[in-house]
């Protein structure tokens, strides 16, 4: 309800007209028209912007995203061989595609923090033109082939990175941590909530050091233990059909 959108440009563009206002009023109208509606956010942070809304007075159910934890799981991976990182920590980060909102300008100021004699970071969905402009100590994939592929680069990660700076509740952090592998990420929107002191940590947005003090942290644990340690919280929390489960529940509650 700003009517001066700073995301004019974004979808659905608009180069001339900012129709915000006009937006807002018509949505507001048509959704406060129901008579009887749940809302179901993903996250408890999203939930909370809900019920600031003009949704507030609907009831809020939050249901949050699951996976297929039978693709994303610890798997063998022979990448280290195939890129001759042998000695170093592998700090990975995922994102399609990597916009400035998913931190990638804060990830390439993360590699001046971090040793690289110690740790290498690695990037999967830049852009032709980013990879270009990708420093020498970073690797760069544009994509993977598969989701079978994508877990086996979560799993060879000793580190999953994700600085977003806007996010409701990001599928990489859980497909991660389903693959053993703990997640570093800022304090943003509901990415914090798939993570537990066990399983990452959180910092606050731009605190590059913060990033880099965290990822040492996890690095000097014991690969195998927290491996497991994330394998059964994603087992626990993230599986799909518990999720899907959850819905029908709600579904036949209301009906």
């Amino acid at each position: 309800g700003c009517y001066d959108c700073p995301e004019k440009k974004s979808y659905p563009g608009s180069l001339l007209f900012d129709r915000s206002k006009k937006n807002y009023v018509e949505k507001r109208e048509l959704f406060t028209s129901v008579k009887d509606m749940t809302i179901v956010p993903v996250s408890n942070w999203l939930g909370g912007i809900v019920k600031q809304s003009f949704l507030k007075d609907y009831d809020v159910n939050v249901i949050h995203n699951g996976i297929d934890i039978q693709k994303f799981q610890p798997v063998q991976s022979d990448i280290r061989e195939k890129l001759s990182i042998f000695d170093k920590k592998i700090v990975l980060g995922v994102a399609s595609p990597w916009s400035p909102r998913k931190g990638l300008k804060d990830i390439i100021k993360l590699s001046s923090y971090l040793s690289s004699d110690k740790y290498q970071i690695l990037l999967i969905g830049l852009s032709e033109e980013q990879l270009k402009q990708l420093p020498s100590g970073i690797i760069g994939l544009t994509r993977t082939e598969s989701v079978e592929e994508l877990a086996k680069w979560y799993s060879v990660a000793d580190v999953f990175v994700n600085p977003t700076y806007e996010d409701t509740y990001p599928t990489t952090n859980l497909e991660a941590i389903s693959c053993g592998t703990p997640v570093v990420t800022y304090r943003t929107g509901g990415s914090p909530e798939s993570i537990t002191s066990s399983t990452g940590r959180v910092v606050d947005k731009g605190d590059i050091a913060g990033l880099a003090k965290a990822i040492e942290e996890l690095c000097a644990k014991n690969r195998e233990e927290i491996q497991s340690v994330c394998r059964e919280y994603a087992v626990a929390h993230f599986d799909k059909e518990e999720c899907f489960e959850k819905y029908i529940e709600l579904y036949e509650r209301k009906s």
